[in-house]
């Protein structure tokens, strides 16, 4: 192997100039040249690239973001851009592309791979942390951590003014941010997607712990995570709903794209830099259409499909002390 290349698709996550680096540093040291492709999916198709070595990825690990930049690509869809993808990747004699990104992403690497005779490797990189086949994706620990910033600071706000505060995190259509944050916050309350059943319902149960706690304590703060998508109208809906039934100020919250950004956590650039090296070396062993991920500290490489095909479920000991310690302080107020 002597050419591979290298590009960043859909939304940015925190971790990913980890990944570059990794990938080109190990590329180097098996004698093998790195290409960066520019703006996802569509530098394949405008051939917009870079050549990349040590010296361009150095000082990079810390930031956030992505050098390669990112984008989406809708017209990559078609089979006329696939195979304009393949004939510009041919041109410049690339043996091996690695995508990182999420689901669509991964979409886009398999699409191609219909079309072009390369190899096509995903790596997960993304906030929402919905990708099957990993216990993490690079960019969820410092989403996390950002949230949990933001929601630290807006108790203070909700203690001194004894206001109910709706907090929305981001996720896609899953909740593994919003768990994650609110168990870390010890926040009153979550919805996220797999936990919520009819939202009529889970309007009431609100509504009746929130009339028990201001009966039990008085006005007090109340913090709830709500992820993205899940309530009709968002969290400023659910603000109305909650201020017309309760009588309390309620307040929403987005924290929205800030937590795609900033500098990433330990445990992504740890996890960024084993997947991007674990990448290169599937790819010189030869294998295509997978994705590498990490299960229980140890790097895996499932075949890529599996990443959409199958549903990856919230970590069940979490869910399961989130309820744990939602019923304890439920059972204090009422």
């Amino acid at each position: 192997m002597r050419k591979i290349a290298v590009l960043t698709s859909g939304g940015d996550a925190p971790g990913m100039n980890a990944c570059i680096r990794a990938i080109v540093l190990t590329a180097e040291h098996f004698g093998i040249q790195v290409f960066g492709y520019k703006h996802g999916f569509n530098g394949l198709l405008d051939q917009e690239y870079q050549a990349l070595s040590a010296r361009n990825v150095a000082n990079i690990i810390q930031r956030g973001g992505t050098i390669l930049r990112s984008a989406r690509c809708l017209t990559f869809k078609t089979d006329e851009s696939a195979t304009l993808a393949a004939k510009n990747l041919n041109a410049l004699g690339i043996e091996a592309l690695l995508v990182i990104g999420g689901d669509g992403s991964f979409h886009g690497g398999c699409h191609l791979a219909d079309h072009w005779q390369g190899q096509v490797i995903g790596l997960p990189g993304t906030i929402d942390n919905d990708i099957y086949g990993t216990d993490a994706t690079i960019g969820y620990f410092t989403a996390i951590e950002t949230a949990l910033e933001s929601i630290d600071k807006v108790r203070d706000t909700a203690d001194a003014f004894e206001r109910i505060f709706l907090v929305e995190v981001m996720g896609r259509h899953a909740g593994f941010i919003g768990l994650s944050a609110c168990l870390a916050s010890a926040s009153d309350h979550v919805l996220v997607p797999e936990l919520c059943g009819d939202l009529n319902d889970e309007l009431d149960n609100i509504v009746t712990r929130l009339k028990a706690t201001m009966t039990k304590r008085g006005h007090s703060s109340y913090i709830i995570i709500v992820a993205e998508n899940l309530w009709p109208g968002g969290v400023t809906a659910l603000a109305q709903e909650l201020h017309e039934k309760t009588h309390v100020e309620c307040r929403p919250v987005i924290l929205g794209h800030v937590q795609r950004g900033g500098s990433p956590v330990s445990q992504d650039r740890i996890l960024a830099s084993k997947l991007g090296a674990y990448a290169v070396e599937q790819a010189i062993a030869g294998k295509s259409k997978i994705m590498v991920g990490e299960q229980n500290n140890r790097v895996v490489a499932y075949p890529i499909e599996q990443s959409w095909q199958q549903q990856k479920m919230l970590d069940p000991y979490l869910v399961k002390i989130q309820q744990t310690f939602f019923n304890i302080n439920k059972a204090h107020q009422l």
